[in-house]
């Protein structure tokens, strides 16, 4: 992606510098590429077909029984609102790139200094918004379009493995946060000393589940452990586990007989409890070994129907994985291991957060730990859709 610092000389070409270099940089062309990038999404995203879908779900939406189900209306409502969104975001971007040449013409015509910065910052924003939407157009999975199903867990590093996991329910909380999508934790296990064991939370947002599900794999953290009196470096894992959220067109069949339904009180950090009664509830299905848990509602009822989402999921998943794996087979490849080992993260002895399959990094470990971890995402969406073909 080309920089700022764009000149305008004769016949619309642009002259810049870099690091001493004078390039020439015919701006037609980048906005032309520009142009034809934007209709390329603008074919993939079918705004036609959305319009129409758009008409039938504001149709629904305006019924009187809407929400006589209020489940059923929740999903339209939510559908609605990310289409609507989608259009106009991919219209706004549209006319943005049309107002680029306009506003280049103006500065060349005015010759004005001002009027060529403001062109120059806009030509790089409308890259940036280009790039973002066109790693959109990437997510073409079976399930990409639904909600996301986080689970972390500590894994080896004691209790700075135990600190990393919260370390990172915060990262992908704060990142849901910073874009406006809604989050519910179902289920937290707490460890002795400092952060947790495990949770398990929902992102509520159209793609979450295909934009989330490069993150899968094992994170590792490397620095001056905080527990150690004795300062020395400490590297940890904890591990990422990002899943589909369950649709009733699945049809997950779950036999009840297969499983045990554990309840317990449920409690927080430092064993303080949570509620007075057992309403936590933990089920193992018995065939799989999967065991899954929720203590988020007050009610047995309700952690329960909770719990029982997770296991669809966790089952839809081991699905999927089996029918690729038969794939794999066919083809000869063996499949690939990309969900081992994902990313580095290192506070000592330098800063660098790392992802170790497309090696995308960035030296500000604390900002990605805040939610920055768009780059990060799109890196490995790209990387993904690489290794498809």
């Amino acid at each position: 992606m080309r920089g700022p610092g764009y000149r305008l000389g004769a016949r619309g070409v642009a002259h810049s510098r870099y690091a001493g270099v004078v390039a020439v940089v015919d701006v037609s062309e980048e906005l032309k590429s520009l142009s034809s990038t934007m209709g390329s999404i603008e074919a993939v995203l079918d705004l036609d077909r959305m319009r129409a879908d758009i008409a039938v779900l504001e149709e629904q939406a305006a019924a009187p029984s809407l929400w006589d189900d209020p489940e059923a209306a929740q999903k339209i409502t939510s559908k609605l609102s990310h289409l609507q969104a989608e259009v106009r975001k991919t219209e706004a971007l549209r006319s943005r790139i049309d107002d680029l040449a306009v506003l280049f013409e103006l500065a060349e015509e005015m010759d004005d200094p001002d009027t060529l910065a403001e062109a120059e910052t806009e030509l790089v924003s409308v890259r940036k918004a280009l790039d973002e939407m066109e790693v959109r157009t990437l997510l073409s999975g079976e399930y990409d379009e639904r909600e996301a199903l986080v689970n972390i867990r500590a894994e080896a590093g004691g209790v700075d493995a135990s600190d990393f996991a919260e370390r990172l329910q915060r990262m992908y909380l704060r990142w849901a946060e910073r874009h406006g999508y809604s989050t519910e934790v179902f289920e937290t296990s707490y460890a002795e000393e400092a952060g947790i064991k495990s949770t398990t939370f929902v992102v509520k947002a159209p793609y979450a589940y295909g934009t989330l599900s490069v993150e899968q794999g094992t994170h590792r953290l490397v620095r001056i452990s905080p527990f150690d009196n004795q300062g020395r470096r400490q590297t940890s894992f904890a591990g990422v586990e990002v899943l589909p959220v369950v649709e009733q067109s699945d049809h997950v069949e779950i036999d009840e007989s297969e499983l045990r339904v554990d309840v317990y009180r449920a409690s927080g950090p430092g064993g303080q409890g949570v509620n007075t009664t057992d309403s936590a509830v933990r089920i193992t299905h018995i065939p799989t070994g999967i065991v899954v848990s929720c203590q988020n509602e007050r009610s047995q009822i309700q952690n329960k129907a909770s719990a029982m989402n997770v296991l669809q999921a966790k089952l839809l998943e081991r699905r999927r994985q089996e029918e690729q794996a038969k794939m794999d087979a066919l083809k000869g490849d063996g499949g690939n291991s990309w969900g081992n080992q994902m990313r580095s993260y290192v506070l000592h002895p330098y800063q660098m957060v790392k992802d170790l399959r497309t090696e995308f990094e960035v030296g500000n470990p604390q900002s990605v730990l805040d939610g920055e971890i768009d780059g990060f995402l799109e890196a490995g969406i790209r990387w993904r859709k690489q290794q498809e073909k």
